[in-house]
C-alpha cells in the first residue's frame, strides 16, 4: 500500500471526513473505508498521521480529500462564537471533500426525500445498470454511470432503479448535460450566486442540492447548504427563530457570519449536531429519515427544495 505522512500543521480525520454525510459511495469495514471514485476502488485507512491506500496515486488522494488546504487557517476564519468554537474543537481533522461534479450533482438529486440506505441503494443499482465494472476481486464494483450513459436510456429503464420520482429528473438533467461539455469548466469560473443560478435551471436541482454540489463539487466554500438540523441550530443556537424565514434567509446568514468558509462551519454544525441538539431533533425526523435527507418543517419553501 501507498502511504501519505501528514505533517503536524496538518490535521486530518479520515473517519470524520467519510463519515459526516458528504459522499454515499464509501463503506467502512471496522478497520478501513473502501469506496468508488473516478472509476477506481480505492481502500484507505488512517493510523495517526499516516494514511495508508491502494487504489490509487498520492495526488488524487491529497486532491479528493483536499490535504493541502489550509484548515486551521479556514477554521480559524469560521471560529466566530462560542458554539461553532466547541464544534471544532469536537471534529478537529473534517475537510471537504472535492467531488466529481457529475456523480455529485447525480447523487445528490438522488438524494432528495431519502434516508441513506435508501440513497446507497439506487446509486448502487444506477451503478450496476449503467456504470462499468471496475477489476477487483469483487465482480459487483462498477463506476459511476457519466451522463453520456444515463442520457442514452429509456425512462422506464432508469426508474427501474428505484429512484421513483426522481428519475425523469435525473433522465433529462443527464440529456442535458451530455449535451453540454464545458458545463463543469463553465461553473467553475462563475462566482457562487451565478453558478447557483445555472444548476437552478436543472430539473431536480433545488437550492438545497445546488448549494450541496457547489461545495462539495466545485469548491464555492461560502456555499451553506441549509437542512433540518442546520434550520434548528439555527433558530435554537443563533437565535434565528422567526417562523417566517426561508432557506434563502438561514443560507445568507451562514454566508454572512461566518465569512468566505461557511460551508465549512455548515459541515462542522453538522457533525456535531447530535451534541449540540441534544435529543431535540427526535421530534422532528422520526426513527426511520436521518434529518440530513429531511427538509420539511411545515415552510413550502424548505419542503418544496426540487
Amino acid at each position: 500500500m501507498a502511504s501519505i505522512t501528514l505533517r503536524k500543521d496538518q490535521p486530518f480525520n479520515l473517519d470524520l471526513t467519510l463519515g459526516c454525510g458528504q459522499v454515499f459511495r464509501w463503506e467502512n469495514d471496522g478497520g478501513a473505508w473502501t469506496g468508488v471514485v473516478d472509476g477506481s476502488c480505492i481502500t484507505i485507512h488512517q493510523k495517526g498521521r499516516v494514511l495508508s491506500f491502494q487504489g490509487a496515486k498520492p495526488e488524487f488522494i491529497r486532491s479528493y480529500f483536499q490535504l493541502d488546504e489550509d484548515l486551521l487557517g479556514i477554521l480559524n476564519t469560521i471560529d466566530r462564537d462560542p458554539v461553532i468554537h466547541t464544534v471544532i474543537s469536537h471534529c478537529r481533522g473534517l475537510r471537504i471533500i472535492r467531488q466529481p461534479a457529475w456523480e455529485c450533482l447525480a447523487s445528490y438529486i438522488i438524494a432528495t426525500y431519502a434516508n441513506i440506505p435508501g440513497i446507497k441503494r439506487r446509486i448502487s443499482k444506477l451503478c450496476q445498470w449503467y456504470g462499468e465494472p471496475i477489476l477487483t476481486r469483487d465482480d459487483r464494483i462498477f463506476s459511476f454511470p457519466d451522463a453520456d450513459a444515463i442520457a442514452s436510456q429509456d425512462p422506464c429503464k432508469i426508474s427501474a432503479c428505484r429512484l421513483g420520482y426522481r428519475a425523469p429528473y435525473l433522465l433529462e438533467t443527464a440529456r442535458i448535460l451530455a449535451d453540454d461539455p464545458g458545463w463543469e469548466s463553465r461553473l467553475c469560473e462563475l462566482p457562487y450566486e451565478k453558478a447557483r443560478k445555472e444548476l437552478l435551471h436543472l430539473k431536480g436541482v433545488g437550492k438545497k442540492v445546488a448549494d450541496c454540489v457547489l461545495l462539495f463539487a466545485f469548491g464555492k466554500s461560502e456555499a451553506f447548504p441549509v437542512d433540518v438540523w442546520i434550520q434548528r441550530i439555527l433558530q435554537t443556537r443563533y437565535s434565528l427563530d422567526d417562523t417566517r424565514y426561508t432557506y434563502d434567509q438561514f443560507s445568507r446568514f451562514g454566508r454572512s457570519h461566518f465569512g468566505q468558509y461557511a460551508g465549512y462551519a455548515q459541515e462542522y454544525l453538522f457533525c456535531d449536531r447530535l451534541t449540540i441538539m441534544g435529543g431535540e431533533m427526535g421530534r422532528v425526523s422520526g426513527p426511520d429519515i436521518p434529518a440530513r435527507e429531511v427538509i420539511g418543517l411545515g415552510r413550502t419553501e424548505f419542503i418544496n427544495r426540487n
